[in-house]
C-alpha cells in the first residue's frame, strides 16, 4: 500500500471563461464565412446563425485568420477573442455553389503516411485525390482533415488503394471569396422561389431566433457605397416594428480617404448620412492584426452594455479598446489626437485616440450629425435607447395584442411601462420615462375601429461630451503664504 504523505500536485484543463451576455446591442454580421470546413457548408449560406461563444461559431460557420477574405470571423474574433461579448448572428453570404474557382492538379508529397495540401477553402465533397492514375475514394482510402489554418491533411487508410504512396495528385474545387460583391452582400429576394440573400435574411432573425437585432454590420464590405446605404436601410422598420442601428467603415484604402482631413468628404460619397449609421475612421490593430473599426466597435459597445445592466444608455466614447494602433485598411499605423479626433467627431465620424497609456473609441455622434441636432438622432446611444425601449414596448405587450380593449388592459400597459420607467429614472438611466394615452388622437371613431394611441415620454440623459474648467492664477495668495 502507497504511503500517502507529503505534496500532491493536480493540474485541471483550463477553463475558457464565458462571454458575457449582452441582446440589446445583438450584432448581425453580414459578410462572408469559410462554410467549407462544415459537414454541409451550403446548409450556412444566406440563414441567420446565432452563436454565444467562439466555439459554437467555429462550428456553425467555420473560421480562418484571414479577415480580408472571411468578414465574419473578423467580427467572431473582435467580439468573442478580443472583447469576450456575446451572442452573435452570423449571415455568411459566400455560397459554395457559386463562389467558387477549380483548382488544377498538384503533386503532394507524402510524409508517414499523410499528405499537406497547401491550399485553403476546399470544398472536400469535390476534393479528387489519386495515387498516379489510380481514383481514391474518400473514407474507405484516405481520410481528409482541416487544419487550423484552412489547408488540408490527406491520411492514407492502411490497407486502402493509396497505401504506401510517396506522392499524391490532388485537384478539386475551392471557395473563392473574391467573387463575392457588395450586390452579394446587399442581397435580394427571388421572384421564382421567394428565397432572401444577404441583407434580406435580416428580416429572419426575429421570426426565426427570438431576438431583435440591435447593430447591423458587414465589415470591410460596409466602405461600398451600395452596401452602406442598404445597411442604413435595413436598420429601419425591421419585421414593420423593430429598429437597430448600423456600424459602418468610411473607407479607409487607398480609393478611400487616408487622411484625416479627407474623412469627411468620404463620408459623404459613401452615402453615411442617416441617424441609424455609426461611421468609424480607420480600422485598428491588437499587435500585427488588423480588424475594421466597425467591427471592433461593435464589440467594444457590447461590452459597454453589459456594464449598464444590458441597457444602452452610456455611449460608447472614451470606452478602452484593447488595441495596439489605428490603421488604414492596408495596415499602415495612424496617429490620431484628440484634436483630430474631434474634426472626424465634428462630422459625425468616430475613430480611436490615445488617452493616456490606453486606446479608446473616441465619438458619440451618429452619421446623422451635424446636418441633425435633435438629441434622439445625433447622439449613438440616445438612438440606441429610443430603438431599445419601442422593442421592449412592442415584446413587452405583444400578448395583449387583440384582447378586449377595457380600461384594466390599458392600465397594465400603462403601469408596466411607468413601472420600469421609475427604475430608470431612479437608476439615473433617464430623466424622465412615461407613458400616457394620447387625448388627441383617441377619438370615438377610432376607439370604435379598436385602435389606441399611446405616448411617451422618453429623456435618456445625453453623455458629457465637453467639460470645460476656468483656471486663474490667485496672485494675493502669495502674499498670505509668504508673510502671513
Amino acid at each position: 500500500m502507497a504511503v500517502t504523505h507529503g505534496f500532491i500536485i493536480n493540474e485541471a484543463a483550463t477553463s475558457v471563461t464565458a462571454p458575457l451576455t449582452a441582446t440589446a446591442g445583438l450584432q448581425v454580421v453580414v459578410g462572408t464565412a469559410p462554410v467549407n470546413m462544415l459537414d454541409d457548408p451550403a446548409a450556412a449560406v444566406n440563414t441567420p446563425m446565432i452563436v454565444r461563444s467562439y466555439k459554437e461559431a467555429v462550428e456553425a460557420a467555420g473560421y480562418s485568420d484571414d479577415f480580408e477574405d472571411y468578414t465574419i470571423c473578423e467580427a467572431v474574433n473582435a467580439s468573442f477573442q478580443v472583447m469576450n461579448v456575446g451572442p452573435l448572428v452570423l449571415i455568411n453570404v459566400l455560397d459554395p455553389a457559386k463562389h467558387t474557382t477549380a483548382v488544377e492538379e498538384t503533386a503532394v508529397q507524402v510524409n508517414d503516411g499523410v499528405a499537406e495540401v497547401d491550399v485553403t477553402g476546399l470544398l472536400l465533397a469535390k476534393l479528387v485525390v489519386k495515387k498516379e492514375a489510380t481514383e481514391l475514394t474518400a473514407d474507405v482510402d484516405y481520410a481528409a482533415t482541416f487544419n487550423d489554418d484552412g489547408t488540408v491533411s490527406i491520411a492514407l487508410i492502411e490497407g486502402g488503394a493509396g497505401d504506401g504512396a510517396t506522392q499524391l495528385l490532388v485537384s478539386g474545387t475551392k471557395l473563392d471569396p473574391s467573387k463575392v460583391t457588395a450586390d452579394d452582400i446587399v442581397g435580394g429576394v427571388s421572384i421564382s422561389t421567394g428565397a432572401e440573400t444577404g441583407l434580406e435574411v435580416v428580416r429572419q432573425v426575429y421570426p426565426k431566433i427570438g431576438y431583435v437585432p440591435g447593430i447591423l454590420l458587414a465589415p470591410r464590405f460596409s466602405r461600398n457605397a451600395n452596401v452602406c446605404a442598404a445597411l442604413q436601410a435595413k436598420c429601419r422598420s425591421i419585421n414593420s416594428v423593430f429598429n437597430c442601428v448600423c456600424f459602418v467603415d468610411i473607407d479607409s484604402t487607398a480609393e478611400g480617404a487616408v487622411k484625416y482631413q479627407d474623412v469627411a468628404a468620404q463620408k459623404v460619397a459613401q452615402a453615411a448620412t442617416s441617424r441609424e449609421a455609426y461611421g468609424l475612421w480607420p480600422y485598428c490593430k491588437v499587435g500585427d492584426v488588423a480588424y475594421s473599426g466597425s467591427s471592433m466597435a461593435a464589440a467594444v459597445t457590447v461590452y459597454n452594455d453589459t456594464q449598464y445592466g444590458d441597457v444602452p444608455n452610456a455611449s460608447p466614447s472614451n470606452v478602452t479598446a484593447p488595441i495596439t494602433a489605428a490603421c488604414l485598411a492596408d495596415g499602415t499605423e495612424v496617429l490620431i489626437d484628440q484634436e483630430q479626433g474631434n474634426v472626424l467627431n465634428e462630422n459625425g465620424i468616430a475613430t480611436w485616440v490615445r488617452a493616456q497609456s490606453r486606446f479608446v473609441l473616441w465619438g458619440n455622434e451618429t452619421c446623422a450629425y451635424p446636418s441633425t441636432t435633435d438629441p434622439k438622432d445625433m447622439f449613438l446611444c440616445i438612438r440606441r435607447f429610443f430603438n431599445y425601449t419601442a422593442a421592449n414596448f412592442v415584446l413587452n405587450n405583444q400578448q395583449k395584442l387583440d384582447k378586449p380593449m377595457n380600461r384594466r388592459l390599458l392600465d397594465s400597459i400603462i403601469d408596466s411601462e411607468n413601472m420600469r420607467g421609475q427604475v430608470y429614472v431612479s437608476t439615473g438611466v433617464c430623466a424622465s420615462y412615461e407613458l400616457i394615452l394620447d387625448p388627441d388622437r383617441n377619438t370615438d371613431a377610432e376607439l370604435v375601429a379598436g385602435h389606441i394611441y399611446f405616448y411617451q415620454y422618453c429623456t435618456p440623459f445625453p453623455p458629457m461630451k465637453l467639460v470645460t474648467n476656468t483656471m486663474e492664477y490667485q496672485a494675493g495668495a502669495l502674499a498670505t503664504a509668504l508673510l502671513g
